[in-house]
């Protein structure tokens, strides 16, 4: 039975153990170890199931221990740190010689955040090295929002989850790389194109690589649950496609009525994307377990952050 503790120090104590924790983010929960523990990273990759080639994001919780395992950052980097850390932004940066390739999937370029969760941030001030974390579900499952979710996930193989109450962003970080000192987005996140071009100008998005991925998240199949999900323009008209299944539906700021809904979720009804990106994956967590058929999801506005709700819902509908 994996515990579920708000104590930092024990927390702390299993991951200088090269043990693994769950900590608590603002976006999702990550599956957390030692970057320079190569047993504690591969148990992350064990228990996730997740390909070795996929590389993931380094933790630390201030700009200046970024030195420690980062060799060169670009002007326009800088300005994206000063902005938006702590915060839901990942940048992909040169690393220094000494951080494992099994953390960066071997390239000479590692992703870093400093999250903006003050248990967290008090965890990662408590240890002497970052942590790699991954979010803490099976790999293309549905990320967890809450203790909840990753306790669910991970009965075994997990000795604790770390706990930060309910992400208030909730969904991940957005990632930018850097390519000849231009800034490209490789995941869209909870922080949207337009915050990121406002502060470096236009970026370029590049965000589906199924071959040797620059960063986690482009993957085509992700984020899904395990019920068969559909991403539409018309949800009422699509559910009449289903008389006979037991139909889910997952909408913006409506409602609708059909005859074989069995349940709706709507996630602002004042319209507000940032509500909704907060509740997205709690949603489809709870749509999961309610022995549907179908879960029709509405696509939703294409700018903002709708452009990153669809992202993820368009990786959840993929076979």
């Amino acid at each position: 039975m994996t515990l579920v503790s708000n104590d930092i120090q024990k927390a702390a104590e299993i991951l200088a153990n090269n043990e693994l924790v769950a900590i608590p983010t603002e976006t999702v929960y990550g599956l957390a170890a030692n970057i320079f523990s190569e047993s504690g990273i591969k148990k992350i990759f064990a228990l996730k199931q997740r390909p070795l080639f996929n590389p993931l994001i380094v933790h630390t919780h201030s700009i200046e221990e970024l030195d420690k395992f980062v060799s060169y950052i670009p002007n326009k980097a800088k300005l994206l740190a000063e902005k938006f850390w702590p915060g839901s932004l990942t940048m992909v940066l040169p690393k220094k010689s000494d951080v494992p390739d099994l953390v960066t999937a071997g390239k000479d370029t590692v992703g870093v955040r400093i999250p903006n969760h003050t248990v967290t941030l008090e965890l990662l001030r408590n240890l002497d090295f970052p942590l790699a974390a991954p979010s803490a579900n099976p790999f293309g499952s549905i990320s967890p929002t809450t203790s909840t979710h990753v306790a669910n996930y991970f009965k075994e193989g997990l000795q604790m989850v770390l706990e930060g109450g309910a992400c208030q962003n909730g969904i991940e970080s957005t990632i930018i790389g850097f390519e000849n000192e231009t800034p490209v987005l490789y995941r869209l996140g909870s922080i949207s194109v337009e915050e990121i071009e406002a502060v470096v100008g236009d970026i370029a998005i590049k965000n589906n690589k199924e071959a040797a991925p620059d960063a986690p998240g482009m993957l085509s199949r992700h984020y899904a649950p395990d019920t068969t999900t559909y991403l539409v323009n018309d949800v009422a008209s699509f559910a009449s496609q289903f008389p006979n299944k037991k139909v889910g539906v997952l909408l913006f700021n409506q409602n609708i009525e059909a005859n074989n809904i069995k349940h709706i979720e709507t996630l602002s009804i004042s319209g507000n994307l940032k509500e909704a990106t907060a509740k997205l994956y709690a949603t489809l967590h709870k749509l999961d377990t309610l022995d549907l058929d179908i879960i029709i999801a509405e696509k939703f506005p294409d700018y903002g952050l709708g452009k990153s709700i669809n992202d993820r819902l368009l990786r959840a509908t993929k076979k």
